[in-house]
């Protein structure tokens, strides 16, 4: 589009989570290579994240985040900050204090449109005030939102069933009442404001332009257009946005910068045999109990294979004596950050052992790797039936529990995990299919933001769309 495009401007306002706001700033990157004018809207903590990730053509316009005002410490902007429960409704009251400033924003910049995080349903009142299209980002798939509608259909009727079956899909999805995210059991609790909030949430989704979605047609095709056609949504596929990000440098710097410790990775990495690797990720919010972790690290051991391993956690205790000494040279582990895009497109790994956060897991596909399947919460018991099911390109553990504490999630043993990363990295007819499928999806996602390919036509043909609206406006 280049030309025709150069003065249209976006402006993308991110959630403050690592889990939305990465994948939003890959969104504009993918726009301004399309010839958009870029501005990402976001907060002086928020911005030292993002800026590593950015060239010289995507601008940040920085407001403050009142933390102080709202009881929060001091530089607590990104829900990455570890609060008490009782803070989490504070952080929200926070965010959407943030409305005047967002219209004082339009007001002074006059973006084209604004791309703002679902989080944010206000953002459609403000934008419409000043004449301007919101899109809304969904940090989720097609998949998942249909089954969300479908479950909002029969939840009613769900009541005593220990399990039930989703209707209308085009799928037969089963889920067991202990996996579905209901959102309704909020109430009473001290985060019942986020039933007004996804109340308000989909109040604004009929008025606002559309949806922009990090997925790929060819991935989700029935439930692309099951998402348009029967639930009768505006949206356009423009993913896998990470693929976004080619140069090392910005593989190394998203999320966090440590070049030193993604030096040493790629070097463990570069002594392994072609597919060897399993790599162990539950994403920054992926906490488990001390008993937990000791069975995931005992099962990790007793598999054989090696791996790298991402631990939220600066608790040693527990560790299982000696395992150090007993993992040395087969496996490494990393605390907290790591750079997932380096590790998952590595030669040597050869499967992914995932939480299924939408993110995580449409990098996996990118990278053409099976993986064994670990929900948790939110939409990532609907992701593993996408990737299990429907794509067949997962295994489960097993896990059964939407759960966030955790300290209360059934525990998953030893032997579980072992028999998973075998099964993953196994080299049965049933293992190699599934890797055979695994990397023509992968292959699927790259073509998808090529020239020609469907999601890089969706980006042309929304911007020339917005382009022709402001034209007539």
């Amino acid at each position: 589009m280049g030309s025709k495009a150069n003065d249209f401007h976006m402006l993308f306002f991110p959630f403050m989570a690592h889990g939305h706001m990465l994948p939003l700033v890959d969104m504009a990157k993918l726009f301004g290579a399309h010839g958009a004018r870029i501005t990402i809207l976001t907060t002086p903590v928020n911005a030292s994240i993002i800026r590593p990730t950015i060239d010289d053509s995507v601008q940040l316009h920085i407001i403050s985040f009142p933390s102080v005002e709202f009881g929060l410490p001091e530089g607590c902007e990104n829900r990455k900050f570890p609060l008490p429960f009782d803070l989490h409704v504070n952080f929200f009251k926070a965010v959407t204090s943030l409305r005047h400033p967002f219209d004082s924003v339009l007001r002074d910049l006059r973006p084209d449109c604004v791309v703002t995080d679902m989080f944010f349903p206000w953002t459609y009142y403000v934008a419409a005030a000043r004449g301007i299209p919101r899109l809304i980002f969904h940090g989720i798939n097609n998949f998942s939102l249909c089954v969300m509608d479908a479950y909002e259909q029969c939840r009613p009727k769900v009541g005593e069933a220990e399990s039930f079956v989703l209707p209308g899909l085009p799928h037969r999805i089963e889920l067991l009442e202990t996996q579905a995210m209901n959102i309704h059991k909020l109430a009473g609790t001290p985060m019942e404001f986020m039933l007004e909030m996804f109340k308000e949430m989909k109040e604004v989704e009929s008025k606002s332009h559309g949806m922009v979605m990090n997925s790929f047609y060819e991935l989700e095709p029935e439930y692309v257009d099951h998402h348009r056609e029967v639930m009768g949504r505006m949206v356009w596929n423009v993913g896998p946005v990470s693929l976004c990000n080619q140069d090392v440098k910005y593989k190394s710097a998203r999320g966090g910068e440590q070049p030193t410790l993604a030096s040493e990775c790629l070097k463990w990495l570069d002594k392994k045999p072609r597919g060897s690797v399993v790599y162990i990720c539950f994403g920054s919010k992926g906490i488990f109990s001390m008993a937990q972790l000791k069975e995931i690290a005992l099962g990790l051991e007793a598999s054989n294979h090696s791996f790298i391993w991402v631990v939220q956690t600066g608790d040693n205790n527990w560790v299982p004596e000696g395992y150090d000494e007993r993992i040395k040279g087969r496996g490494m582990m990393i605390r907290g950050w790591a750079p997932q895009l380096l590790i998952l497109n590595h030669i040597a790994v050869g499967g992914f052992l995932t939480h299924c956060g939408w993110n995580s897991s449409l990098e996996g596909i990118c990278a053409g790797l099976p993986m064994v399947t670990w929900p948790l919460y939110a939409e990532q018991f609907y992701n593993e039936k996408l990737l299990v099911e429907v794509l067949q390109i997962g295994v489960g553990v097993g896990s059964k529990v939407h759960d966030v504490n955790p300290e209360t999630r059934p525990i998953v043993e030893a032997i579980v995990v072992e028999d998973a990363v075998r099964n993953l990295m196994g080299g049965g007819e049933e293992e190699d299919e599934r890797r055979r499928r695994a990397q023509e999806l992968g292959e699927k996602a790259r073509r998808a933001i090529e020239k020609g390919g469907s999601s890089h036509n969706e980006i042309e043909k929304l911007m020339q769309e917005l382009i022709n609206w402001r034209k007539h406006v």
